[in-house]
């Protein structure tokens, strides 16, 4: 068991260390607000910073929102590792808690570095834009998709499927 949860937040620690490493890249290398064209007309990194959470929702809140999110993530990420830990979930799910667990870290440790969270990755089309997200927010919704699609697969009947 033990080394089954070794692996499995070997994962989360993968996807912190490819997080921290594509935003250092992306510091050093891209000016703020500066475009630089991956794929002409569709993807683009660009460097922008958000305090608030996915699709800058609270970002002007005014600060608060920081601590907010910081601990929001810190109470979702006891919760899965518990979850993983006990064996709560079965091993897709699991897999997919590990990956928003490492994505939740990755964005945390923005917002105590820098205040917010660094975002780089930008796609588009014609004048839609997709908002700039980051890797850590690729595994979030990585994992959380897993979770979703396990819980659909090994869904636990209800109470009234049970009665006769």
């Amino acid at each position: 068991m033990m080394n089954k949860n070794i692996a499995l937040f070997g994962i989360s620690l993968a996807v912190v260390v490819v997080d921290q490493l594509s935003k250092y890249w992306v510091l050093q290398n891209i000016a703020f607000r500066e475009r630089v064209n991956v794929i002409p007309d569709f993807f683009d990194l660009t460097l922008v910073f958000n305090p608030g959470a996915a699709f800058s929702f609270l970002a002007g809140a005014g600060g608060w929102q920081k601590y907010f999110f910081l601990l929001l993530a810190a109470g979702i990420c006891f919760w899965l590792a518990y979850s993983v830990i006990k064996q709560k979930m079965s091993k897709p799910a699991a897999v997919g808690a590990v990956m928003v667990i490492g994505g939740a870290i990755g964005n945390v440790i923005d917002r105590l570095w820098h205040g917010q969270v660094v975002d780089f990755l930008l796609f588009y089309w014609q004048n839609h834009y997709y908002p700039a997200f980051n890797i850590a927010d690729s595994f979030i919704c990585l994992g959380v998709f897993l979770m979703l699609m396990d819980g659909f697969v090994h869904k636990n009947p209800s109470t009234d499927d049970q009665a006769v």
